[in-house]
């Protein structure tokens, strides 16, 4: 059991640069409530659902993470920093890997129907944060979800995805090819990398390009109208008036 749990924490190390040691880890609210679920699971198994519950409760309070004893997890499951959701029938496997606030949900909770209707993540799946993937479909193995994304089809295995903006609704996710962001969705027009920066770095010479004509133009402009006699029009000064003083 010893070696089974440093096993766990190694594999938690290798996926997180962030803990200095094994004991930071065993501070870390994911690894209490893989902890708490184990717990709760064998309960729920042997029909004690009452008590199951109440460990279930007890994990949450504590660790702000809601597993449903009847969830199957497999090893080395960790969830970074927390906030997430996962439904009575989500079947986990091995080396999963899902950032915060993700939810594992289920399809149409208020008909009261029983059966499969939580995800099936395969092994060394990877869910950003804030992603929602909704129902029994499947995430195969070595797939990666993009955060904030909405999957209501299954994903293939080896294939990255991103959410679409539309979130009002539930959307099937789309296929990116891009590197995999486990916090945070990429902008799209420009795109954030070299061609975009020099997008933009295009776009600011030009503005100021466009700016350095038009000074050019008024210098000749004022130039003519000094040789006529005239003078440019000034604007007229602004009066200011005090806050709470009438016009």
């Amino acid at each position: 059991m010893f070696d089974r749990l440093i096993d766990y924490l190694d594999s938690v190390r290798a996926r997180d640069p962030a803990p200095r040691s094994r004991w930071e880890i065993l501070l870390y609210p994911g690894v209490w409530a893989l902890g708490f679920h184990r717990i709760a699971h064998w309960l729920f198994e042997a029909r004690m659902y009452f008590l199951a519950r109440v460990v279930n409760h007890i994990s949450r309070l504590l660790t702000a993470i809601d597993i449903h004893p009847g969830a199957t997890i497999g090893k080395n499951f960790f969830i970074d920093h927390g906030f997430t959701v996962i439904g009575e029938t989500a079947e986990i496997g091995d080396n999963v890997t899902i950032y915060q606030c993700v939810t594992l949900g289920g399809t149409n909770p208020a008909n009261g129907k029983g059966g499969k209707r939580h995800p099936t993540l395969k092994d060394n799946v990877i869910i950003g944060s804030g992603a929602q993937i909704i129902g029994p479909i499947v995430v195969g193995e070595r797939a990666r979800v993009g955060a904030n994304a909405v999957v209501t089809d299954d994903v293939p295995a080896g294939a990255t995805m991103i959410g679409l903006k539309a979130r009002s609704t539930l959307v099937p996710a789309e296929e990116w090819l891009r590197e995999f962001i486990p916090y945070g969705t990429p902008c799209d027009d420009p795109p954030c990398d070299e061609q975009g920066a020099r997008t933009n770095r295009d776009c600011v010479e030009k503005l100021e390009a466009e700016m350095a004509a038009m000074r050019e133009e008024m210098a000749v402009m004022k130039a003519l109208l000094a040789e006529r006699g005239g003078a440019a029009p000034s604007p007229e000064p602004v009066q200011l008036r005090k806050s709470g003083t009438s016009d």
